[in-house]
């Protein structure tokens, strides 16, 4: 309570609203402009464009004194001349873009101290390098104030006038040269207006902290969105936010503003990178750890999937053959129900819908498919391909697998003599196969429930069926172990793969 009434009556004098004010406008100015300094990888240029405008502030208080136009052109003038220094450097010079920018604004930056340790020197002269170095806002005047406002009303016409002359500049260059766009001339003229953001800031931040409001809140923004106007306006928010409740925290604190201002900004930037939507650590983790678990939930689909082929239906037989004990069987199906991959289980017999067994076989054909490319294409042994597979086997798109099984020639069985879960590439009618022909079940059916029918009389998905007789509605087939009759209804529906032609 006292803190807030503290707060309240420090606002009540004009010099702190003056201050409040002056941080939102920097923060604007700050944001905005940060955003296209950081996307053009100018961040360094930034640093040192803050620290070269020392000699223009002390050229301009030797001709005009204490004159704050006086200073804004000079630092305008001393920033505009780091820029062409350090693009002369390299390109006439060969010298590295970092080196080139950290020789330019070591060496201004030095001659800027010297100045104004030189004029302070004078009697009656009060040059404090406190307040250029780590500002000064709670001694902003009005005419900082008008100037502030002056160099963001300016900055943020400019970025609406230009936007597609920086936007078109800053991601695609090879096209605004082709457009006819002048790309060195957007480069200066965004020095121009760092220029101007650096004197707005000189007050409020001082020059050392100043590429802290320009990076700090534009790299906040990024993590929160990939939209270019999204961005700005975030970026904005977070500068004025970073100022104006860093400039609170310093009055409650007794601390130096600029500093403040810069850790809140900082702190916004945690923040977004712990939780951002998109970007964030915390969120990356949630993810990665969703995605762990629906991987071990599809390993026990694929483990269910071939248990069931051998008529291993039971719970506890199944959970006895997977080496886990009933109670964590239990809880995973009951993930994998909420999934809609079992359709009962409560029974002690495990039934696996259609989805389930589409995933299921799925996750087996990429399996073996990938497989049989370690082998063929790779030139792998058998007994060094599982582990990759069952890595790959949850992660590789239906495409790429058609493409790759394409690659391969189509084969039907992995390295290992086990046979691959067909598609419906080269797909029959089980029902226009004459007698003796032998043919593969493939996984994707015309339904669900052509699926399910076939999964009910016993016949799996890869399996193999021989025919062996059509009557009038039955259709009589037979594999390695089994006979089944199907109605003729059914037989119709049944996608296959002939795997060898009758004689």
């Amino acid at each position: 309570m006292n803190s807030w009434q503290e707060l309240t009556d420090v606002f009540g004098y004009a010099y702190a609203q003056r201050a409040l004010l002056a941080s939102v406008l920097v923060g604007i100015t700050c944001g905005l402009l940060g955003v296209f300094i950081v996307l053009r990888n100018m961040s360094l240029i930034g640093d040192a464009l803050s620290h070269a405008i020392l000699p223009g502030v002390v050229a301009g208080f030797l001709i005009a004194g204490h004159s704050i136009f006086a200073f804004f052109t000079g630092s305008v003038i001393a920033g505009l001349l780091a820029a062409l220094s350090i693009t002369w450097l390299q390109r006439n010079v060969k010298t590295k873009e970092d080196a080139a920018i950290g020789i330019v604004f070591s060496a201004m930056f030095a001659l800027g101290i010297i100045g104004i340790s030189a004029v302070t020197r004078q009697e009656g002269v009060h040059l404090d390098m406190k307040d250029f170095l780590f500002g000064n806002v709670l001694g902003i005047a009005d005419q900082d104030l008008w100037l502030t406002g002056l160099i963001m009303a300016y900055t943020l016409v400019c970025l609406v006038a230009f936007y597609r002359y920086f936007f078109v500049t800053t991601f695609q260059a090879v096209m605004a040269q082709t457009a006819g766009i002048n790309a060195n001339l957007m480069h200066y003229f965004i020095m121009m207006l760092l220029s101007f953001a650096v004197v707005a800031s000189l007050q409020s931040v001082g020059v050392i902290l100043v590429v802290a409001m320009l990076i700090i809140p534009a790299s906040t923004a990024l993590l929160l969105s990939n939209r270019l106007p999204v961005v700005l306006v975030l970026s904005a928010v977070v500068g004025v936010l970073s100022a104006s409740m860093g400039l609170i925290f310093a009055i409650l604190w007794e601390t130096t503003p600029g500093p403040a201002m810069t850790l809140v900004a900082t702190a916004f930037y945690l923040l977004a990178m712990l939780f951002s939507p998109q970007k964030g650590l915390f969120v990356q983790w949630l993810r990665r750890l969703k995605r762990q678990r629906i991987q071990a939930l599809e390993d026990v689909l694929k483990a269910l999937v071939k248990l069931q082929e051998r008529g291993v239906k039971d719970l506890a037989a199944t959970a006895a053959a997977m080496e886990v004990s009933p109670q964590k069987l239990r809880r995973q199906l009951q993930a994998m129900q909420q999934k809609r991959w079992i359709e009962s289980w409560r029974n002690q017999h495990i039934q696996l819908s259609a989805a389930g067994l589409e995933r299921g076989y799925h996750l087996i054909r990429a399996h073996r498919i990938w497989e049989s490319y370690l082998v063929q294409e790779m030139g792998l042994q058998t007994d060094q391909i599982h582990g990759q597979a069952e890595q790959f086997e949850h992660r590789l798109p239906e495409v790429f697998l058609q493409e790759v099984e394409a690659h391969l020639g189509f084969p039907t069985t992995d390295p290992h003599g086990s046979p691959i879960p067909q598609q419906s590439n080269a797909a029959l009618v089980l029902a226009q196969l004459p007698l003796g022909s032998r043919a593969m079940v493939l996984t994707a059916q015309k339904s669900a429930t052509v699926s399910s029918a076939l999964w009910k009389l016993g016949i799996t998905p890869n399996q193999v069926l021989q025919v062996e007789a059509q009557l009038a509605a039955i259709m009589v087939v037979r594999s390695a172990q089994n006979s089944f009759e199907l109605p003729l209804s059914l037989a119709k529906q049944v996608l296959v793969r002939q795997i060898e032609k009758n004689n």
